[in-house]
């Protein structure tokens, strides 16, 4: 049976290879929506492990979308917080998401740096209120002493700085006050706590506690990059299962017209398998393993494609966090090969079912 199957296919070649092409192509789609939406998430939550913070304090109008809330809190609460027993560093930071989803620091430099210090690779820290600091990520060839328009504003870059300590640019937290309309304002506070797991309910309770400032939202760092999951955020279920089916109608599809016009170009061939005593199951198992065949050869084709794109992503757009996400590999293989079986059970039911007297016959 398997060489008859693997006969089959290559007598078809171009038909084989286009199906398999479709269902390569399903698991791309499904690899690569992950790939972007997790990825984010996944570069997000690595950029704030950076920062070295243990707790972050926010206005409790701040929704999650960090940046798209506005500056909500005094600046002075830093110097309220500073007085929390077991508090060391206290970073009050203006944060803004430019209209290319960019996120921009507006900082206060010995703060934020106290938290966990920058990794200069060349430069230094501010000079003046138009200096901005960038990770090595961002620098698009730009050396320092060159310019960067910000947020309609020129900066001199001073300083570049390896990646991964939150966002990609950092600028003086007055000038981002001046630049939108924010001046004294902050985003959020990133704390830094004596033996945080020993303190941090101790932290917590005092923040609370403290006069003004009971409204606010106060969470260590694994409370607060916990919220950030697709459970979490609605819109990204949505965009992947959305996605994951219509992968799955594509590949069901595609196997389906396939299929169907193979049994329907060989029905003198089952018919003449039939009169030497193929039983029904015999056919289904035929029609059936040359979609299982065209199955595998899709899905391995579509994870090397997949693989190769996000090399290919990762070299030349570096900041883009296209991961592929491994057990989502799992579940497009589970997906394109249950979407392509599918769509080959009526056909391979359509051709066990020929009369062979029929079958026979036909020209």
């Amino acid at each position: 049976m398997n060489k008859l199957v693997v006969g089959n296919l290559v007598h078809r070649p171009l038909r084989s290879l286009i199906s398999a092409l479709a269902i390569a192509i399903e698991v791309i789609m499904i690899l690569s929506i992950t790939a972007i939406l997790l990825g984010k998430i996944n570069g997000f939550k690595t950029r704030q492990n950076g920062i070295g913070m243990d707790m972050i304090v926010r206005p409790a109008t701040t929704n999650n979308f960090l940046g798209m809330s506005g500056a909500g809190a005094s600046i002075k609460v830093a110097d309220v917080l500073r007085k929390i027993p077991h508090m060391t560093v206290v970073a009050p930071v203006n944060m803004q998401i430019t209209g290319s989803l960019d996120s921009i620091y507006g900082i206060d430099y010995e703060s934020f740096n106290a938290l966990l210090p920058f990794q200069f690779l060349s430069g230094t820290a501010f000079q003046g209120p138009d200096d901005v600091i960038v990770d090595d990520y961002a620098t698009s060839g730009k050396k320092v002493g060159d310019k960067l328009q910000i947020l309609g504003h020129d900066f001199r870059i001073c300083g570049i700085v390896l990646h991964g300590k939150g966002a990609r640019k950092f600028i003086p937290i007055e000038t981002m006050g001046r630049l939108n309309q924010t001046e004294g304002k902050a985003s959020m506070f990133y704390l830094r706590t004596e033996d945080s797991p020993r303190f941090r309910d101790q932290v917590r309770e005092a923040i609370l506690a403290t006069p003004g400032m009971s409204t606010y939202d106060v969470r260590t760092a694994e409370e607060f990059l916990s919220t950030f999951s697709p459970n979490n955020l609605p819109y990204m279920n949505t965009s992947i299962r959305v996605v994951v089916g219509i992968a799955l109608v594509i590949g069901f599809l595609v196997i389906f017209q396939s299929m169907y016009t193979a049994v329907m170009e060989r029905t003198r061939e089952i018919g003449v398998l039939k009169s030497l005593g193929a039983s029904r199951i015999y056919i289904v198992s035929l029609v059936m393993r040359e979609t299982a065949l065209i199955a595998a050869a899709g899905i391995l084709l579509g994870i090397v494609t997949s693989y190769a794109l996000s090399s290919a992503l990762d070299a030349r757009f570096p900041t883009l966090d296209f991961v592929i996400n491994l057990p989502w590999v799992w579940k497009s293989v589970v997906i394109a090969f249950t979407g392509a079986l599918l769509g080959a059970i009526y056909p391979a039911f359509k051709a066990a079912s020929k009369d062979p007297i029929d079958a026979l016959a036909y020209e």
